[in-house]
C-alpha cells in the first residue's frame, strides 16, 4: 500500500496533525501556524484526501500508516494530533502500536457508536452519502452540504477552507466514508481502558455530544479533558488561539524532566 503524503514544517518538538473528513494536512489555520512556532509539524494527507487521495484502506490501516508516515519523517514515537475523523485514526494508531506514541491530543473524538443498530444505520447513512457523491461528481455541492451540518454552524467560511477543501476528489473522499466512516469503526470504549499514553482531549463547549464523548474518553485513559469555550465541532478552527495555548499548556505539564 502507497504511503500516506505528508508535507513537513516548523522547527522543535515533533507533532503529527492528522485532519478531518473532506480536510488534507495543510487545513490547520492559524491554530497551526500557531503550532509551528515551537514545533515541527508532520501534516499528512489521511486515506482518501489530498495527496493521498488514491490510498484506500480502514481505520485500522489508517493506523498503521500514520505511525509509518510519523517514522519516516522521524517523529517516533509520536506525538498525535488529530481531529475527528483524524482522532480516530490517531485512536486506532496508539492502540494497535502503543510504544509508538508518546502523547495523544484528540479534538472532537470519539470512541465510536456502542449500539450495533445505530452503528449500522450511520454506515448506511455514509454509504448512501458516498454513492451520491460518485453518482453526481459535484464536489462542490457535497462539500456545501457536509458543512451545512448543525455541528458546523459557527464555523466561519474563511475558517472552513473551502479552496483547500476542493483539492479533495469524489473517489477519494467516497471511499473515505465507506471505509473509515464513523458507522465502519468497531466502539473502542473497553480497549481505551487500558490506554497508558497521556491524552489530552478537547471538544467545543457547543458540540455537547463530543464534549461528552471526549470527558468519557479523558476518564477511561486517565487523562485531561479541555472544553473550548465559544467553539462548535471544528474547535481548532473556530478558537485557534485558544486551542493552541491549550495544547502548549498540556505539552508543557507532560514533558518528561529531563
Amino acid at each position: 500500500m502507497a504511503p500516506l503524503h505528508a508535507e513537513v514544517s516548523g522547527e522543535g518538538s515533533p507533532i503529527v496533525l492528522v485532519h478531518g473528513f473532506t480536510q488534507t494536512g495543510r487545513l490547520w489555520g492559524a491554530f497551526g501556524d500557531a503550532l509551528a512556532r515551537r514545533h515541527r509539524l508532520i501534516r499528512v494527507d489521511l486515506p482518501g484526501h489530498g495527496g493521498s487521495s488514491s490510498v484506500e484502506t480502514d481505520l485500522e490501516g489508517a493506523g498503521r500508516l500514520l505511525l509509518e508516515a510519523a517514522a519516516t519523517a522521524g517523529a517516533e514515537p509520536a506525538d498525535l494530533l488529530g481531529y475527528s475523523l483524524g482522532a480516530r485514526v490517531v485512536l486506532h494508531a496508539a492502540l494497535l502500536d502503543p510504544g509508538r506514541v508518546r502523547r495523544l491530543i484528540l479534538i472532537g473524538a470519539t470512541g465510536g457508536i456502542e449500539e450495533a443498530a445505530a452503528r449500522e444505520q450511520r454506515r448506511l447513512r455514509d454509504t448512501a452519502m458516498a454513492d451520491e457523491l460518485e453518482r453526481d461528481g459535484d464536489l462542490d455541492a457535497f462539500l456545501g452540504r457536509w458543512l451545512a451540518n448543525p455541528m458546523f454552524a459557527t464555523l466561519r467560511v474563511d475558517a472552513a477552507a473551502l479552496a483547500e477543501r476542493g483539492r479533495n476528489t469524489p473517489g477519494g473522499l467516497a471511499s473515505s466514508l465507506r471505509t473509515a466512516g464513523t458507522g465502519t469503526q468497531e466502539p473502542l470504549w473497553d480497549r481505551l481502558a487500558g490506554c497508558e499514553i497521556p491524552v489530552l482531549a478537547m471538544a467545543g463547549a457547543n458540540d455537547p455530544r463530543f464534549v461528552a464523548a471526549g470527558l468519557r474518553i479523558a476518564e477511561a485513559t486517565g487523562g485531561v479533558f479541555s472544553a473550548v469555550v465559544g467553539a462548535g465541532h471544528a474547535a481548532h478552527l473556530e478558537q485557534p488561539a485558544l486551542c493552541a495555548r491549550i495544547v502548549e499548556s498540556w505539552l508543557a505539564a507532560t514533558e518528561p524532566a529531563g
